[in-house]
């Protein structure tokens, strides 16, 4: 996609930022492998659900390559970037997870992927992730700390420059926003909510406590 005039930003300096902050990554995790980082549409998807994020393996071909030389896919949810760029960052870092676990040979998820094991949550912590427990879909929750985030400090300052528009939700089209699909959300107390993906796209939620506005917790 670009905008009509082209001297004003748009998603290809979002997507060169992103492969700058996975490069990032990959320099602090030497078996974090090359991908294709593609934006896309995170709303109406898994019966409404918002998807921040996901890690597809071997989709890509390279050009001119033999049969065999694919590269995995990651796609960041347009949605999810009015988050701003340090949760985007836990995005990444949350399916570089599910990268490095593909090139360990591991099985991190089960049901399709929604379910994450205790293999995902000891990679998670590896990269500096911090991972909660939900009963349906297991160690899926992550978020990103101060440590960490400190230590990605330029990509994040990369990614806010990078980051001039978001996708519009669709969640209210396809689910609307009191249906059951709902995902979980914290402020900086940190308080949890569990709240419609369609509702929380709509504006800020904030915390009378703190201040902070809930942001949705990866679940990818």
């Amino acid at each position: 996609m670009t905008l009509k005039r082209q001297d004003e930003p748009g998603t290809a300096q979002l997507v060169a930022a992103l492969e700058r902050a996975w490069r990032a990554i990959a320099s602090a995790h030497e078996d974090l492998p090359p991908a294709a980082l593609i934006l896309g549409q995170g709303s109406g998807r898994r019966g409404g659900g918002l998807i921040l994020g996901h890690f597809a393996a071997e989709r890509w071909q390279l050009a001119g390559a033999a049969d065999g030389a694919y590269v995995h896919e990651v796609l960041i949810g347009g949605e999810g970037l009015q988050r701003g760029a340090h949760d985007v960052l836990a995005t990444l870092l949350h399916e570089g997870v599910h990268a490095i676990a593909a090139v360990r040979k591991i099985d991190d998820t089960s049901r399709q992927g929604r379910y994450h094991n205790a293999r995902f949550r000891r990679i998670a912590e590896e990269v500096g992730l911090v991972v909660e427990r939900d009963p349906v879909i297991g160690w899926s929750l992550t978020s990103l700390p101060h440590a960490t985030a400190a230590a990605y400090a330029s990509a994040i300052a990369d990614l806010e420059r990078a980051i001039t528009l978001h996708r519009r939700s669709e969640s209210s089209e396809v689910g609307g926003a009191g249906g059951s699909n709902l995902i979980a959300a914290t402020c900086r107390c940190p308080r949890r909510i569990r709240v419609a993906p369609g509702t929380l796209a709509q504006g800020p939620i904030v915390c009378a406590l703190c201040g902070a506005r809930f942001e949705a917790v990866e679940a990818s």
